[in-house]
């Protein structure tokens, strides 16, 4: 076994640019990838695969921890929604993918932690909904001042005391580089709310209390190097690395 703990990451399915092509592509901003680094982890990166979705086991038996990346909005068919008019370019293959991935890891106990998009697949996973457009609910843009950018987006986030979200920030208000336009709605079965936005109290902490580390967030700790998240979930990793190791 390799001596650091795996942490899959999965990808994003976009259109993108390089070099001289113009491709659909498997990707994710590198920033995720070096705060798995950075903890002390390695970063295996999990792309759409309708053989995973069928069978989740194949990739997870290979992982110590998964982690849900940020990106494009979910198709509220998983959910039983209508479309919203902003609620746009969906991927419904990484949808099907990352609900299957995520539904089989929170089954087996894998230490998890959604970002963004990922605590919001984390809620659908689990029979939640979504709020698919907060300036619509809300009355402003603070969640996402600006397209593609953390800038001035910037707000605390409480979170309850003894949480698992709390233990991993290191503290009960956290301040977060915010950049989403939707949020969760009806709580998914056996998820509680552990951090609200102290902007306008959207949940944007959410966790499964019967499991050891199963996190969603709904900012984006990849973004600050000062977080603590992501190397909590390394922490978890490896100690269910080494546990396997013992068995």
């Amino acid at each position: 076994m390799a001596s650091r703990p795996v942490i899959g990451i999965l990808t994003a399915l976009e259109r993108a640019r390089w070099s001289v092509w113009d491709q659909q592509a498997a990707l994710l901003p590198t920033n995720y990838l070096d705060e798995i680094r950075r903890a002390g982890g390695m970063a295996l990166m999990l792309a759409p695969d309708p053989a995973l979705t069928a069978d989740p086991d194949e990739a997870l038996d290979l992982v110590d921890g998964l982690m849900l990346a940020g990106g494009a909005d979910i198709d509220p068919a998983t959910y039983g929604a209508e479309r919203h008019a902003e609620t746009v370019e969906t991927v419904p293959e990484r949808d099907a993918f990352e609900l299957a991935m995520t539904r089989r890891a929170v089954e087996r106990d894998i230490p998890l932690l959604g970002i963004c998009r990922g605590m919001q697949l984390l809620n659908v996973a689990c029979g939640g909904t979504l709020r698919q457009h907060l300036p619509e609910e809300f009355g402003h843009h603070e969640h996402r001042k600006a397209i593609g950018t953390f800038d001035g987006a910037d707000h605390d986030v409480r979170l309850a005391a003894g949480s698992v979200a709390a233990r991993a920030a290191g503290e009960t208000v956290h301040a977060t580089k915010s950049h989403h336009h939707q949020g969760v709605g009806r709580i998914g079965d056996g998820l509680t709310v552990s951090g609200w936005a102290t902007i306008d109290e959207l949940p944007e902490a959410i966790e499964a209390p019967d499991r050891e580390f199963v996190l969603g967030v709904q900012w984006h700790p990849e973004a600050d190097e000062t977080s603590r998240l992501i190397a909590t979930l390394v922490d978890h990793a490896r100690a269910r690395r080494a546990a396997r190791a013992a068995a």
